[in-house]
């Protein structure tokens, strides 16, 4: 099959387009129209990217409130400045040195009248919870597990979440152009990652979207290596998996295989394998495809191949606020594509002290079909590069 597959060149920077800023308070109404669904009639948002989904806030240590008539942060003097500037409209209750953010809750749970307060379980620790259940103790209300409520809304990206993805997409394309051009045999792995690092801080990046794994050799055989000292001259494969952080904070996620050196048939034979079943997954990917379904497109063909016991992870994950959100393309996943989806297609083949092959773009479900969003060639001509001297 082509490499060349469907793709969006043309980056659109949120800041140019004041029209696709974010509507916090809709995303807000939409958690709350999910309450009855979820057995609440209160929800304590505690997870810091779901509070800076829902308000904008970019700080920590703080939670925000929902329920009928009442929407209000839940932080302290540290941030009562930066909560004007990123949340204005918004309440905000500031605690000082002499009372907890539990204190706030509970009062606040009390003053809304609520009897069925639900939490975020998978963000709140087993001691908080036990704290919050005994000074609730003195009211009516119980606290009742909402595990995964905002993080179902966060699947679907809106207008202003892809704009930003886009935009991580550029930094991290820029980023690894540097990298390319600027190969050298005496490299190494660490001294490839801040190279790249920087130059997507140079790109007008806010960070790195996780630690960029860059292998050669046998350290690509590791599907979440840290760069040591291995050189680029040691080995023809260098893996790169990389992305950066928009003005927004929304992240990007790609991988890519280098052919530095002279690649044997194998080299080549592997390479090729994980394009095919990347390519044939992503031409699977259309509102209403389960996620298991498309993973087992490309884990069939790598297997039919002989390199099945050698692909172990899962085909890819949702993205955007944080690099693995709760979409998941799996064996075990039950989820189905919706339009706005945004997921990664990342097949691989490790073998165990060699080397390693993943392939990995970034791609949007679209209302017939999907839209790779990525573009760094991935054809295997195209993934051989000159070495400067």
């Amino acid at each position: 099959m082509s490499g060349q597959l469907p793709r969006h060149t043309t980056y659109t920077l949120l800041e140019h387009h004041p029209m696709l800023q974010p509507d916090y308070e809709a995303r807000r109404n939409r958690v709350l129209r999910k309450f009855r669904e979820a057995g609440i009639d209160s929800l304590l948002v505690s997870s810091v990217a779901n509070v800076r989904y829902l308000t904008g806030f970019t700080g920590d240590s703080s939670w925000l409130f929902l329920a009928p008539g009442c929407q209000i942060i839940l932080s302290d003097t540290r941030y009562e400045t930066q909560l004007q500037a990123e949340c204005p409209g918004l309440p905000a209750e500031i605690r000082d040195a002499g009372r907890t953010i539990i204190d706030l809750a509970v009062d606040r749970i009390a003053t809304a009248g609520a009897k069925l307060a639900g939490f975020e379980a998978e963000h709140l620790t087993v001691a908080t919870c036990q704290s919050l259940a005994v000074q609730l103790a003195a009211t009516p209300a119980t606290l009742v597990p909402a595990a995964g409520l905002v993080e179902r809304l966060r699947e679907v990206k809106d207008r202003s979440e892809l704009a930003q993805i886009r935009e991580a997409i550029q930094i991290a394309e820029r980023g690894i152009g540097v990298v390319r051009s600027s190969l050298r045999p005496t490299q190494t792995e660490t001294e490839i990652r801040f190279l790249l690092e920087a130059a997507m801080r140079d790109f007008g990046g806010q960070g790195t979207a996780f630690e960029p794994i860059v292998g050669v050799g046998p350290t690509a055989a590791l599907p979440h290596a840290h760069a040591a000292s291995r050189r680029v001259s040691e080995h023809p494969v260098l893996l790169v998996d990389w992305g950066a952080v928009s003005t927004q904070g929304y992240r990007s996620d790609l991988t890519r295989v280098f052919i530095t050196g002279k690649p044997t048939k194998n080299i080549e034979k592997i390479y090729n394998t994980v394009l095919n079943a990347q390519q044939a997954a992503i031409a699977a990917i259309r509102p209403g495809a389960l996620c298991a379904d498309v993973d087992r497109i490309a884990r069939n063909l790598i297997a039919d191949a002989g390199f099945g016991p050698f692909f172990g992870h899962g085909l890819g994950h949702g993205f955007g606020l944080e690099i693995h959100e709760s979409l998941r393309m799996s064996p075990l996943s039950k989820q189905k594509l919706e339009p706005g989806m945004v997921i990664t297609v990342e097949p691989g083949i490790y073998l165990p002290g060699k080397f390693g092959v993943r392939i990995e773009d970034d791609v949007l479900v679209t209302a017939t079909g999907c839209e790779v969003l990525t573009s760094v060639p991935r054809e295997f001509e195209q993934s051989i590069v000159g070495v400067l001297a």
